[in-house]
């Protein structure tokens, strides 16, 4: 579940974007993650491009984090980051050896159409209109991400015709 006990009917603005600024920075976190495991697997390319979305993740939860600043200083909020899950971030089990560039962009993809769904959701439970507002630009945002990262696949040649199967061998047994 992407956010548990978080009951958007009675959000603040100030919890809005404190959970916004929590989703940004928890995606950046697995495209670091992701970047370091393609390095590991030898798939630059992919690694790049994981990169690439950490930086723009970033970008984004910095600005969310200076509106919130300007708006609301340093006033306690209530979300925390065990409220929520995987909201933008991408599903652990996306990365793969032999991981390409194209497949990088379609597990981002992904993301970005996960993270528009989860506001578009949250949105019909929202009561107040800062909120509201900033979800709606949330989802603008979310929805621009997606158009850029396919306009960046529309680029890319297609992969080779090979499988991940292809790649992963059958567990064996140790003596």
């Amino acid at each position: 579940m992407p956010a548990q006990n978080v009951d958007f009917a009675k959000l603040s603005l100030r919890d809005a974007l404190d959970l916004a600024v929590l989703i940004e920075e928890e995606a950046k976190e697995r495209y670091e993650e992701f970047a370091h495991q393609m390095v590991s697997h030898h798939t630059p390319e992919a690694a790049r491009f994981f990169r690439f979305m950490a930086e723009n993740e970033e970008k984004h939860r910095a600005d969310l984090a200076e509106r919130r600043a300007k708006l609301f200083g340093r006033e306690p909020g209530t979300v925390s980051r065990e409220m929520l899950f995987d909201v933008e971030a991408p599903d652990y089990d996306e990365a793969r050896v032999y991981m390409t560039a194209r497949s990088a962009l379609a597990t981002a993809l992904r993301s970005e159409e996960k993270a528009w769904t989860f506001f578009k959701q949250a949105l019909s439970a929202v009561k107040d209109a800062g909120v509201k507002s900033l979800f709606h630009d949330l989802l603008k945002e979310e929805l621009t991400h997606q158009l850029l990262v396919k306009a960046e696949l529309d680029k890319l040649p297609p992969d080779d015709e090979f499988k991940q199967e292809d790649f992963e061998d059958e567990p064996v047994g140790q003596d």
